[in-house]
């Protein structure tokens, strides 16, 4: 069996009580015995698994030959935040999934390679740059999560005068506001954006197109095009009877409030998180893990996750799932949220479920969730985060 090796993580005993990263990635050591895993395939099928087309077989090549440099490189011809995609890409639905490897062992980490180069990077303080001679033709990109970081650094390579413009007051969108430290630490965002800036992005914070400045106010400006990447920041919610109660959060305003106004600081920063000691999420993607586990780091003395499939069909990295239940987060599969009961002061004070079975597919493919008239239950909670 061509098995890798299991990834270090900070003590289990600590994690709890704090949002620093849980993972602490490859070292030198672990990142060749890793790369020479690598069978270097011919077809590299990996290749194909890759979004953004970046030439996996080559960079790992290149980790083997310990030339970090020419691997970082070879990656940022297609990817201009390996920091980030190593460490959130979901690689086992796409590069690790097509690994050849699968059908003998476990396929390459070839996410925790990427983060290994990229981290070099970092620790050497050798980040290159790749500013081309500009077209002088002004582009403006709305938006700095991901789709705009990326959009604006590929433009910007290609000799456009790129201006990033940000609504808030650090760039990153959902990178710096939607995940937790504890998964994608901020400094390692900030590194990302100060590469971009090095491209000869110009980037703008505080600055709200619309409403700052019209389009048409930029165009008479001299703006060309426009690229428009505001899509992750709304939330959605179930439309169950409850919703609007104290001690309800959608996903967005709770992770907000913990990642980017630094709630669990408070009171150092003035952004209070309630979490009381029972908190329930609603939802199976990574978003709801960052919820739950948020919510156990802010001193919620139980936290469940409820689930309207089973683990099988959870659309969380796997990773994600095995570091919740890890940590004591209580997962409740084949179960949806009905209503949410109030203490009749307006607070949450419990939530009804129903219980479910897997009838046929979808249109996603996955089983459909039947709900099981008369099986209907009350759990306690303080807590409610929506998390779809």
């Amino acid at each position: 069996m061509n098995e890798g090796g299991k990834i270090t993580k900070i003590p289990l005993s600590e994690r709890k009580a704090t949002f620093r990263e849980v993972s602490l990635g490859f070292t030198e050591k672990e990142a060749l015995k890793e790369a020479q895993r690598c069978l270097q395939c011919k077809n590299a099928p990996c290749i194909k698994g890759c979004p953004a087309g970046i030439d996996v077989r080559e960079f790992i090549r290149l980790i083997r030959n310990k030339d970090y440099r020419g691997a970082i490189n070879k990656i940022k011809e297609a990817n201009n935040l390996p920091g980030v995609c190593g460490r959130v890409c979901p690689q086992e639905e796409q590069c690790q999934l097509a690994c050849v490897l699968n059908k003998t062992g476990s396929p390459i980490k070839i996410g925790y390679l990427e983060r290994f180069v990229a981290d070099w990077e970092l620790q050497t303080g050798s980040i290159a740059s790749h500013h081309r001679v500009s077209k002088d033709i002004k582009v403006a990109v709305i938006g700095s999560g991901p789709a705009g970081l990326t959009c604006a650094a590929d433009l910007s390579r290609e000799g456009f005068s790129v201006y990033l413009f940000e609504g808030l007051h650090i760039p990153g969108g959902v990178l710096v506001y939607g995940i937790p430290e504890f998964r994608l630490p901020k400094d390692i965002v900030e590194r990302e954006v100060s590469y971009i800036r090095s491209l000869g992005v110009k980037v703008i914070t505080n600055f709200v197109v619309g409403k700052t400045k019209t389009l048409d106010d930029l165009r008479r400006e001299g703006f060309k095009a426009f690229f428009i990447s505001v899509g992750a920041g709304f939330p959605r919610f179930l439309g169950i009877p409850g919703e609007n109660l104290n001690g309800v959060y959608s996903a967005n305003e709770f992770l907000t409030r913990v990642n980017l106004m630094k709630g669990y600081l408070f009171p150092e920063y003035h952004t209070p998180v309630r979490v009381g000691q029972k908190t329930i999420v609603i939802g199976g993607g990574n978003v709801a893990f960052d919820c739950a586990r948020s919510a156990l780091r802010l001193g919620c003395s139980e936290v469940k996750i409820i689930y309207r499939r089973t683990k099988r069909e959870m659309p969380a990295r796997d990773e994600e799932i095995d570091n919740a239940e890890e940590e004591g987060i209580i997962l409740e599969f084949l179960v949806s949220p009905r209503e949410i009961i109030s203490d009749r002061e307006g607070n949450v004070k419990a939530i009804m479920c129903i219980r479910n079975k897997l009838g046929e597919p979808d249109s996603s493919g996955r089983r459909r969730p039947v709900p099981q008239e008369g099986s209907e239950f009350v759990m306690e909670a303080d807590t409610i985060i929506v998390a779809i």
